[in-house]
């Protein structure tokens, strides 16, 4: 039989009172919860990480040390470096050891240019993570004419190879958008990650090649067409290499042999022109980021140079400074770095522009 209000009557001076003590109750739990809220800020206020979370103006390098027969070295402290920021040394403030992980971006090229060999820098790829360290999270972004996530940031292999297995597409090529995107995955991995991009591609950008070509209208000669090319001086580069810079990520390009200037099978002035300034993008996003410029000769080498990203990875160290407060905006500051053994090398990026 269906109930009705009738069923269970409540006489109104009961219901009144029940309403009263159910508000007076209700009023003194919020207050508790609000009073809990204010302790609690206050005691995250009082954290002493707190400032090291918040501070983003610290310098972060990832640094690869050799001896002289180009071996890494992985056994080094904090007290084996010193850092020098236009000429005076700095305080290391943070110091990672080459086996902490990485948050890593793998940024596969699914345009047109890569479909003849999809499956070979497939290959490629999940050789790259057989090489990595456990505890390594990675993602995998793939870009064509669109940017798209195939698998977040994580520790388990078998997700990220079906992520790679799912790789496909064909049409332009958004390079820079993609590492855009890459970089603003990568920022939501927090500060004090070691962070890191390896991108397969050809560095022909669809929309920078437009642009690049536009200006070789008047080349006449391969050597015209690469002078009016200020590659380096791209604003859509720049951007990349500010957002690098600001979290510490190394970007390690894998080239292929298609974007090869010397390799154009009919070159003209503005092809040639718009290939190299394409290759020139791709070793700067290397050397100002600190990673490594891998030129693929052969198409076999992938699975190989794929590995030797990853194991020169596992042999980075990553220090951070607070710069000078007074140093120049808008200008660039030089940085070297030395190892207390001088017969041992070290490599990291040469320095940054400040914000």
């Amino acid at each position: 039989m269906a109930l009705t209000r009738y069923d269970f009557p409540m006489k109104h001076s009961f219901f009144l009172k029940t309403t009263i003590v159910r508000r007076a109750l209700c009023a003194s739990l919020l207050g508790s919860l609000l009073l809990l809220g204010g302790v609690a800020r206050f005691v995250r206020a009082q954290e002493p990480d707190e400032v090291v979370r918040t501070d983003v103006s610290l310098v972060q390098l990832n640094v690869g040390v050799v001896d002289t027969r180009g071996r890494a070295v992985t056994s080094l402290s904090k007290n084996d470096f010193t850092i020098y920021e236009d000429g005076v040394k700095q305080s290391i403030l943070l110091f990672e050891p080459t086996y902490a992980p990485f948050s890593l971006v793998l940024l596969l090229d699914t345009s047109g240019s890569t479909v003849n060999f999809r499956q070979q820098f497939k290959q490629a790829a999940w050789r790259f993570l057989d090489a990595l360290a456990p505890e390594d999270r990675v993602a995998v972004i793939q870009f064509n004419a669109k940017v798209k996530s195939l698998a977040g940031f994580s520790t388990d292999r078998n997700k990220t190879s079906f992520a790679i297995e799912r790789a496909d597409g064909a049409g332009e090529t958004h390079l820079y958008e993609a590492l855009k995107f890459a970089l603003s995955e990568l920022d939501k991995e927090g500060p004090k990650r070691r962070k890191a991009i390896v991108v397969m591609t050809d560095g022909l950008d669809t929309q920078l090649r437009n642009s690049d070509r536009a200006a070789l209208a008047n080349a006449e000669t391969d050597e015209q067409a690469i002078a009016a090319i200020d590659a380096r001086a791209s604003s859509v580069l720049t951007s990349i290499l500010n957002s690098a810079d600001r979290q510490g990520v190394s970007i390690f390009p894998l080239a292929l042999p298609s974007g090869d200037p010397k390799r154009l099978p009919l070159p003209s002035p503005v092809i040639t022109g718009i290939y190299s300034a394409a290759r020139t993008r791709l070793l700067s996003l290397a050397e100002r980021s600190g990673g490594r410029f891998n030129e693929i000769q052969r198409l076999d080498q992938m699975a190989r140079l794929y590995a030797e990203v990853a194991a020169e990875l596992r042999a980075l160290y990553t220090v951070a400074y607070q710069p000078p407060g007074d140093r120049a905006r808008g200008k660039w500051h030089e940085i070297k770095i030395q190892v207390a053994q001088p017969e041992l090398i070290a490599r990291t990026k040469p320095g940054y522009y400040a914000r």
